[in-house]
């Protein structure tokens, strides 16, 4: 943006809202320039931070008017550089509108701000027994976890975020505010504009207002690990449980090489072979034979080792020991940087695409594991790339390359919950084929001109027009 209209959009923003909600601090900037992903930072020209949707809805105005771009951010813990805004332009950050509204408990449904936490809500909802079910791992905010379509750990019982979205409230390019939805548990009324929404990463508009779906505390939880010879054996087990209607609640994949920086990192002495962390939400008695059942089938393919948790401190320890792992890496690869595949197939075709994933990282030598929220067949592989070599870059490319081909040729899809963002969207036209045009149409009526988070899903061009 040239410095004259920075300048002017600037004392504009401030007449809007507050001096203190407009920044053109480097320190700011630089802060939300880049996520947690490996792709390449790119400062905003401006960072403000609304505080209500009146607001937002007078920056977009101001965008419109100025033709500047928009990129919401919530916490920067995406991982294909969703919140990287690539043509400068405004930032919005949403931490400011971080309020939970309203807990409807009868109706198991709680209102929102975007940029309340996942882990800041549990807090809140704990109060009435209840839980919000999506769990990313990180304590990512829930407008960031609806822009992505997040899910997680939990998504085999509960679903991923989109089944949560009850109704949104939505600030389009325009500054129009809309709603998606509203609290009726279903509806056959108009076009599903909830599941448009959700996932769409800020290419069609600025949530500002979530309702969403949350559930009772389970009255009984049992956790469990199970290591197998190989991760063949592993996953057969994981479809042999879903085929005899377990209502399992979390089931992850780690494989041998993450076991072991499991081990290191969190202390433990689990043994190093494939293995898998599973849950159980329920009654004592259910429960109870939920358990026994699973261990019969686990024997079945030669469950090496199976012990489970019953106390909370044990269950926490095992599914800190899960969600650390990125960090175990990170960790026990000093001065390089995690890059993080995506992928999600048929559950028939996953056991192949572990396999495959596997031999591929050997083949090319690279430092990597394999985890996977493998109830719903999508895996990620964990890899730690030296960015300042090239011929290492270029390995972990190809690696992503070969795992997303491989999920696609096999009816799956490049991205199962991180979102296209920038690493992904190469591969649009090959997942959706003629639906991209349905999607470019839609990108163009609600947003016609690409102002919203430019270059995430829809390719644009270096002046940001859609190709």
């Amino acid at each position: 943006m040239e410095l004259q209209t920075t300048l002017e959009l600037v004392k504009m923003l401030k007449s809007e809202l507050a001096e203190e909600q407009v920044t053109v601090n480097e320190t700011v900037k630089e802060l939300h320039s880049r996520d947690e992903s490996y792709h390449f930072p790119q400062l905003p020209d401006i960072v403000v931070f609304p505080r209500s949707t009146e607001e937002v809805s007078k920056i977009m105005k101001l965008s419109a008017a100025y033709h500047v771009p928009v990129t919401p951010f919530g916490l920067g813990s995406s991982l294909e550089g969703n919140a990287i805004p690539t043509q400068g332009g405004i930032t919005i950050d949403f931490s400011l509108m971080n309020k939970v509204l309203e807990v409807l408990e009868n109706d198991f449904l709680v209102k929102v701000q975007p940029g309340v936490t996942r882990s800041q809500l549990n807090k809140e909802l704990k109060k009435y027994g209840l839980f919000f079910s999506v769990d990313p791992g990180a304590d990512a905010t829930l407008g960031g976890m609806a822009a992505t379509n997040a899910s997680g750990t939990t998504s085999v019982k509960y679903g991923v975020m989109r089944d949560q979205v009850r109704d949104m409230e939505v600030v389009l390019a325009d500054g129009m505010v809309i709603h998606t939805g509203n609290r009726a548990a279903k509806s056959s009324s108009g076009y599903h504009l909830n599941g448009l929404f959700t996932g769409s990463e800020g290419t069609l508009g600025c949530f500002t207002e979530l309702t969403l779906r949350v559930y009772g505390i389970p009255e009984h939880v049992a956790a469990a690990r199970a290591a197998f010879p190989s991760i063949h054996h592993a996953v057969e087990a994981v479809v042999s449980i879903l085929q005899a209607g377990i209502p399992i609640a979390r089931v992850e994949l780690v494989d041998e090489a993450s076991i072991r920086q499991v081990n290191r990192f969190s202390d433990t002495d689990y043994l190093e072979k494939p293995t898998l962390f599973l849950e159980f939400h329920g009654n004592e008695a259910g429960l109870k034979q939920d358990v026994e059942f699973t261990e019969e089938l686990v024997a079945s393919y030669e469950c090496e080792d199976v012990y489970f948790e019953t106390d909370n401190a044990g269950r926490n320890a095992l599914w800190e020991a899960r969600h650390n792992l990125a960090y175990a890496y990170i960790h026990g690869n000093p001065g390089r940087k995690l890059m993080v595949t995506d992928v999600c197939l048929p559950i028939s075709e996953l056991a192949g695409a572990v396999g495959h994933a596997r031999e591929q990282v050997e083949k090319l030598g690279l430092i990597g594991g394999i985890v996977g929220h493998v109830g719903d067949g999508n895996f990620h592989v964990l890899l730690m790339l030296d960015l300042n070599d090239p011929v290492e870059v270029a390995k972990g490319n190809q690696l992503n390359e070969q795992i997303v081909l491989y999920a696609l040729e096999r009816g799956g899809t490049c991205t199962g919950e991180h979102g296209v963002g920038i690493g992904k969207q190469k591969y649009q036209q090959q997942e959706h084929g003629d639906a991209l045009v349905v999607m470019e149409k839609i990108k163009r009526a609600l947003d016609p001109s690409n102002l919203l988070n430019p270059g995430k899903i829809i390719a644009t061009d270096k002046k940001g027009a859609i190709l």
